[in-house]
């Protein structure tokens, strides 16, 4: 420009503008160029860097859960992750119970009086996200439907009676527990359950069937959603602990299933089955918001378990990415699978966010319906699309059985049906707004 000399440009004037700004103004100015020169002057070293390696952990967990993290990892993957592909054809077998309540697994968040750990809330998940290492989306869902699906509603609601017979038991592995809600003609209306179960003195007599129950054919005893008063409505519903010996319980069809081929998932049907009186869970005619309650526990578990799925296929399609080639290059150097996993990993941490959130507040004894099925429907859809993309990451490998990756899919797949489907969770959100 004319003026300029050596880069050096030319004194500027004011503008008319500038001089009617005043003192103050030039003061604030001044100060700025001053922070700035400073920022300047400032050693590369001591400016804030992100280091996208480190592993920070969550405000909701402390030293104590990290540890247990670690020790929960190093068994899945010593002894578990190694038998995922056996399991996948013969299912697991009893002994995986026994093994994990030896090491105090089954009973992390349970009371320290019948076998637990006494852990918070907080237990409960490490142990959901860190199944997920065995590679075997069965075995993980079996060992939920243990602690956080049966467990709970006996530890809730149960006699102490109940408890002693079954809850200690079930922590230590010795006794499979199963949860008895679907039968063929209702799924998520679980208002539409029909299995009957009628007074006969000091006995009920309870008729019907359940499908797609996990841990069905290993099962010791079952949490069963009956009917007791057909024209009570919502208050005619009561909860039973039946033991699965009873004469009449018959495990009629092991269920062959598109993904979760580790867990057994069984037809049951019930036929004049005599349980005493004592078998009722709970209050009678209460068990359809007992198992409402239930279900929100089931729901919150489910989306970490989701969440460390997806995040488990991610890390593993990453390595893939980075030491497969193509055209002259790793795959993960093109900006269209770098663009994949960006999308991915951003849903993966807003969902797992979600579920911390929500596990927050689930732990400081507040009910958040909402946000649970909010988490719930977020995780288990955002799973399926990650296994979905790391599918297409891998290309023909990713849809042959020996790498695994179509595996996963398979497996996460249920997290959009289980515990209630999409659609169910969606009226729920929408009705929680008075709509």
């Amino acid at each position: 420009m004319p003026g300029e000399v050596a880069g050096i440009m030319p004194e500027r004037r004011a503008t008319s503008d500038e001089v009617r700004l005043g003192p103050a103004a030039d003061a604030r100015c001044a100060s700025v160029r001053a922070r700035c020169a400073s920022v300047r002057a400032m050693a590369t070293s001591d400016l804030l860097k992100p280091d996208f390696t480190a592993q920070r952990r969550h405000f909701i967990f402390s030293d104590e859960h990290e540890q247990l993290r670690e020790s929960i990892r190093r068994f899945v993957i010593k002894e578990l992750q190694p038998h995922a592909e056996e399991w996948e054809e013969t299912t697991f077998p009893d002994s995986v119970f026994e093994r994990l309540g030896e090491l105090g697994f089954l009973g992390l968040d349970k009371p320290e009086e019948y076998g637990g750990q006494g852990g918070d809330y907080y237990t409960a998940l490490v142990l959901a996200e860190e199944m997920a290492h065995a590679h075997c989306g069965g075995l993980a869902m079996a060992v939920a439907v243990q602690t956080d699906m049966a467990m709970p509603p006996i530890l809730a609601f149960g006699t102490e009676e109940q408890k002693r017979e079954w809850l200690g038991p079930a922590i230590r592995g010795a006794r499979i527990l199963s949860l008895g809600i679907t039968e063929p003609d209702a799924g998520s209306d679980v208002a539409g359950i029909k299995t009957r179960a009628v007074r006969d003195g000091d006995e009920y007599v309870i008729n019907g069937s359940k499908t797609y129950i996990t841990n069905g054919h290993r099962a010791h005893a079952i949490v069963l959603v009956t009917k007791t008063d057909p024209d009570a409505g919502y208050d005619g519903f009561t909860l039973f602990i039946v033991p699965m010996d009873r004469p009449g319980v018959i495990r009629e069809k092991r269920l062959k299933k598109l993904g979760m081929h580790a867990s057994d998932t069984a037809q049951l049907a019930f036929q004049d089955v005599r349980v005493p009186a004592s078998a009722v869970l709970g209050t009678p005619g209460k068990g359809f918001y007992q198992i409402m309650w239930e279900l929100q526990g089931e729901r919150l578990i489910g989306a970490a378990g989701a969440v460390a799925g997806a995040q488990q296929v991610f890390d593993r399609t990453l390595a893939y990415a980075k030491q497969r080639t193509a055209f002259g290059r790793p795959i993960g150097r093109f900006q269209a699978i770098r663009h994949k996993f960006a999308e991915m990993a951003t849903k993966i941490e807003t969902a797992r966010q979600m579920v911390y959130t929500t596990a927050w507040r689930f732990q400081n004894g507040e009910y958040p319906v909402r946000e649970i099925t909010m988490a719930k429907l977020y995780s288990a859809r955002i799973a399926v699309e990650v296994a979905d993309e790391c599918i297409q990451i891998h290309g023909g490998a990713g849809y042959m059985s020996e790498y695994g990756i179509e595996r996963v899919w398979r497996d996460l797949r249920l997290n959009r049906i289980g515990a209630g489907t999409d659609e169910v969770m969606l009226e729920v959100i929408g009705r929680s707004y008075g709509l």
